[in-house]
């Protein structure tokens, strides 16, 4: 054997010493961390898609939004109010217990007696069950207390728990009587630190340290088909530069979000692909319309001006979202002019766009007796969305073109998502992916008038509230029919964007970044999930 030759099989063998450890471990680059490992702690995606290893739903969603069958098989409606589910049967936790439908009764419960939860997004759902019942071992009823066609589609994010993390009797979806647990019910640090964190998913919880990051590994006991990666790493890498720095140095097998205009680096190089993937999230303006004085907001006299439609009008002329999208988002969004991209299940099918027109919102301004303008705050994450604290500059400095002088809060999630949710802003910049794939997802939370026992209105921090708006709304979700009640979300949306309680930025595309010998699989609803991660062998 040649040198030349024996050069060339120790580099095979170690390609293949290589791989092998690759298939093993695969280490992932996150751009937003996830806050909690309790799985009803802050619905957001990071979140979800970190329970998503763990955990599973009794409804999934494939990368495309269809639903598919998770931890039940099959599901239908039985009446208006009824419907039946059928549990997966074999299904275990990953400490060994058997899945039985006590296990979904308690997750309901849980979520309604779970103080530590921000905004209250899964008890929404559990508000609206009027009862649960189990038919047989594999059979589950759930009655809701009115009409609720989307139930199917909104249980894609109830992760379902084990009932033996809590102290109980029998189970019984009995809420006024605490449905039987006689102990205390599971908290956030608790999930945390690997204790309650017993799912069916195909993965276990390994570490989970804020700020360092995750471990996962494989649940060899798990239902169904086996991931390709035996331990999963994951570490929050907010800044887009030094995650593709991390890919490209070979400290990350994939990474989230690369700057669109980086990824030009990767073309031609066999060592590295990404994929784009449009996605549902829309990128919002939320104004505080309800309070005066508000507190973010220093205009003559004390008022309140964002409560003047002629004023939140002027702010959405003021905004070039098509030079925001190719300016800072490289291309990789779309500007929005509703809140659901076009399309979708009762979004306008022809929107209005939300034109750019500087002239008229100064002449807006000065009819609403603003003509020297005003000054507020705008408040926005900087560790969440794509861009996010370079989009909210661009805004203030549209909106200081005007007369609006805008400062802006940019500040880390954790800090800014409890601050929001007391209402502390004025003006505030959010997202928000529609998982059910239709309109009713973004006006059930943050544009109806809040209804804490029907689950609506949660989000709805601005204040606002139209009782026009209520009638068709409400009306429309508890409408089974579905040509009838795609017309009514419409018009809910019609209303909506008349009234502009929220204003609409742009819907992000996804991007991801891995090495070339990996496939991965893109997902509408941006879930960063390490099965749609598979090495090319």
């Amino acid at each position: 054997m040649n040198a030349r030759t024996s050069i060339a099989v120790c580099a095979g063998l170690l390609a293949l010493a290589c791989g092998a450890a690759h298939g093993q471990v695969l280490r992932v680059g996150l751009a937003s961390e996830p806050t909690a490992m309790d799985p009803h702690y802050h619905q957001a995606t990071p979140n979800d898609a970190l329970s998503a290893h763990v955990f599973e739903t009794l409804v999934s969603a494939d990368a495309g939004m269809k639903l598919t069958p998770g931890l039940a098989t099959a599901w239908k409606p039985v009446d208006d109010t009824t419907w039946e589910f059928t549990l997966r049967q074999g299904v275990k936790f990953s400490n060994g217990a058997p899945f039985t439908p006590e296990d979904v009764i308690f997750t309901f419960c849980r979520v309604l007696n779970n103080p530590q939860a921000i905004a209250g997004s899964y008890a929404n759902i559990a508000r609206k069950i009027d009862r649960m019942e189990v038919k047989d071992g594999s059979t589950l009823v759930i009655a809701t207390k009115a009409p609720y066609p989307l139930l199917a589609n909104e249980l894609t994010r109830m992760w379902i728990l084990w009932s033996g993390i809590a102290q109980h009797d029998r189970i019984r979806f009995d809420p006024a009587h605490n449905c039987g647990v006689t102990g205390p019910w599971p908290t956030m640090e608790d999930f945390n630190s690997g204790k309650n964190a017993i799912g069916t998913g195909p993965y276990v919880l390994k570490s989970f340290v804020r700020g360092t990051g995750i471990t996962l590994e494989r649940n060899e006991a798990y239902w169904g088909a086996k991931p390709a990666w035996k331990e999963v790493k994951m570490t929050p890498v907010p800044n887009a530069g030094p995650r593709l720095t991390g890919l490209l140095a070979g400290d990350f097998d994939l990474i989230e979000n690369p700057a669109a205009r980086d990824l030009k680096r990767l073309d031609g190089d066999k060592k590295f692909n990404y994929v784009i993937t449009p996605s549902v999230r829309v990128l919002f303006l939320q104004l505080d319309v309800a309070r005066e004085p508000s507190p973010q907001v220093r205009a003559p006299g004390g008022k309140n001006p964002l409560r003047d439609l002629r004023v939140r009008q002027a702010i959405s002329m003021a905004i070039d979202r098509k030079a925001i999208v190719q300016r800072i988002m490289d291309g990789a969004a779309t500007p929005a002019n509703q809140f659901l991209p076009d399309g979708m299940f009762g979004a306008l099918p022809h929107a209005p766009e939300l034109k750019y027109d500087p002239a008229a919102a100064k002449k807006l301004l000065a009819e609403a007796g603003y003509p020297a303008g005003f000054s507020m705050t705008l408040s926005a994450t900087n560790d969440r969305y794509i861009n996010d604290a370079a989009v909210a500059q661009a805004v203030a400095q549209y909106l200081s073109r005007i007369g609006i002088q805008t400062d802006v809060n940019a500040m880390t999630r954790s800090v800014f998502f409890p601050q929001r949710a007391k209402r502390e802003f004025s003006f505030a910049m959010g997202g928000w992916g529609s998982d059910t794939g239709e309109a009713s997802s973004f006006l059930t939370y943050w544009v109806t008038s809040l209804d804490k026992d029907r689950g609506l209105g949660t989000s709805n921090y601005g204040g606002f509230s139209d009782p026009d708006f209520d009638k068709v709304f409400r009306q429309a979700i508890t409408t089974v029919d579905p040509a009838q009640r795609e017309t009514l979300l419409r018009e809910s949306v019609r209303r909506a964007l008349a009234q502009l309680p929220s204003i609409p930025l742009h819907f992000e595309s996804s991007a991801w970044a891995f090495r070339g010998d990996i496939a991965y699989e893109g997902r509408a609803d941006q879930l960063t999930l390490a099965a749609s991660a598979r090495p090319m062998r």
